[in-house]
C-alpha cells in the first residue's frame, strides 16, 4: 500500500507509539512498517490540479473567442436567430460527452480525475443547452425557475446513472437556484415568502439537505451522495446564517438601515449557537467536516460582530485579547478533559 507523506508519517508515528507503550512487539512493528510505502510525490493531486487548470484555460479560450469581433458576429447569427439551434447543438455535445465519459470510466476506472473533467465539460454543455431551451420557449412570463428545476432533474438522473458526485453537486446547486427563484416567483418577486426573506429560507433549505444526508447513509444506492449532500447543506446553512446575522429578516436596505443594531443581535447569537453545536457534534463524533465548518464560521461570526459593534469604539487590541483569553480557557478545559480520558485509559491498561 502507498500513502502520501502526511498519511505515511502519521502511520509511522502511531506504530512507534504503540511499540513504545508495549501494545505491539518490535517484530509486529517491523511488519506493519514494511506493509506500506510513502509516495515521494503526490501525482494524484498534480493530476487533479492539472485537469482543473485545463478546464479553466478552455473557458478562457471560449471567452477569447467571444471577444473576437468576426467570430462573435458569426456566433450571433447562429445563436441569436433562435434558441432552438444552439439548444440542439449543446444537447448533442452533452450527450456525446456523457457517453464518452461513461465508456471511458468503464474502460479506465483508475483515471479518476480525467474522467471527472470530461463529466464536468458535459455539465457545462447541459447548462448551455437548458439555457438556450429556455430562450426558445420563453413566453415572457418570467417563470425561469422551471429551467433550474429541469437542470436539477437532468443532473440527478445523470448523477445516479454514472454515479458521479460531481454531477450530484451541480444537481444540489441547481436545486438551490430553483428553490430561491421559485419562492421569489410565488411571492410576486417580493422579498418575503411565508414571512421569510431569502437568507431565512435558505437556512431551512440547508437544514433539510443536512437532514437528508443522514438518511442517505444507510441506503446503499444513496450512500455515495451522502457526504456531498452534507457539505452542500452545511454551506447553504452557514452562508445563509451569516447573511441573516448581518441583515436580519428585512426586505430592503432602507428598512435595515433604520433598525437599531441591537435588534439584529439575536440572529448573531443564533449563528454562534449553530456554529458551537456543529463544533460539539464534530468533536463528539470525530466529524472533521462538521468541526471545520463550525470553527470557520464561528470565527467569521466573531469578526463580523466585532466590525459591527466595536470597530469604531474600542482599541483593536482589546478585541483580540478577549479572543485570546476565551480560547485559552476553552483550550485548558479541553486539555483537562483529554487528560482525564487519557488517565482512565492508562488505568485500564494497568489493570
Amino acid at each position: 500500500m502507498q500513502f502520501n507523506k502526511k498519511q505515511g508519517l502519521f502511520l509511522t508515528k502511531t506504530i512507534q507509539d504503540w511499540q513504545a507503550q508495549g501494545i505491539i512487539s518490535p517484530e509486529t512493528a517491523d511488519t506493519l512498517s514494511s506493509s506500506f510505502k510513502i509516495r515521494p510525490f503526490d501525482w494524484a493531486r498534480l493530476a487533479k490540479y492539472s485537469f482543473w487548470i485545463s478546464i479553466i484555460c478552455a473557458v478562457i479560450a471560449v471567452a477569447a473567442i467571444l471577444l473576437d469581433e468576426m467570430l462573435m458576429e458569426l456566433l450571433q447569427r447562429l445563436f441569436h436567430s433562435s434558441g432552438l439551434v444552439p439548444c440542439i447543438i449543446f444537447s448533442i455535445l452533452s450527450v456525446v460527452t456523457y457517453i464518452l465519459a461513461f465508456k471511458r470510466r468503464k474502460k479506465f476506472p483508475e483515471k479518476t480525475f480525467s474522467n471527472e473533467a470530461i463529466i464536468f465539460i458535459g455539465v457545462l454543455f447541459t447548462a448551455a443547452a437548458v439555457a438556450f431551451f429556455g430562450k426558445f420557449i420563453d413566453t415572457g412570463s418570467g417563470h425561469y425557475s422551471l429551467l433550474f428545476l429541469l437542470s436539477t432533474v437532468i443532473y440527478a438522473v445523470i448523477a445516479f446513472c454514472f454515479p458521479s458526485r460531481l454531477v450530484w453537486i451541480f444537481c444540489l446547486l441547481s436545486l438551490g437556484a430553483w428553490f430561491g427563484t421559485e419562492t421569489g416567483y410565488m411571492s410576486g418577486s417580493g422579498a418575503y415568502f411565508l414571512g421569510m426573506n431569502y437568507p431565512l429560507r435558505f437556512i431551512l433549505f440547508g437544514a433539510v439537505l443536512v437532514a437528508l444526508s443522514f438518511t442517505f447513509k444507510p441506503r446503499a444506492f444513496l450512500n455515495e451522495f451522502s457526504h456531498s449532500t452534507y457539505v452542500i447543506g452545511l454551506l447553504y446553512l452557514f452562508i445563509a446564517l451569516w447573511i441573516l446575522s448581518i441583515f436580519g429578516n428585512y426586505s430592503d436596505l432602507d428598512t435595515w438601515r433604520e433598525v437599531p443594531q441591537y435588534q439584529l443581535a439575536l440572529w448573531g447569537i443564533l449563528f454562534a449557537a449553530v456554529a458551537l453545536v456543529t463544533i460539539f457534534y464534530g468533536l463528539k463524533y470525530d466529524d472533521a467536516t462538521s468541526r471545520g465548518f463550525g470553527i470557520t464560521f464561528l470565527f467569521i461570526n466573531l469578526y463580523t460582530r466585532y466590525f459591527e459593534y466595536f470597530w469604531d469604539h474600542t482599541h483593536k487590541a482589546i478585541f483580540f485579547i478577549i479572543l485570546a483569553v476565551s480560547f485559552w480557557l476553552i483550550g485548558r478545559y479541553a486539555e483537562k478533559i483529554w487528560n482525564l480520558e487519557f488517565s482512565s485509559l492508562e488505568n485500564l491498561k494497568q489493570k
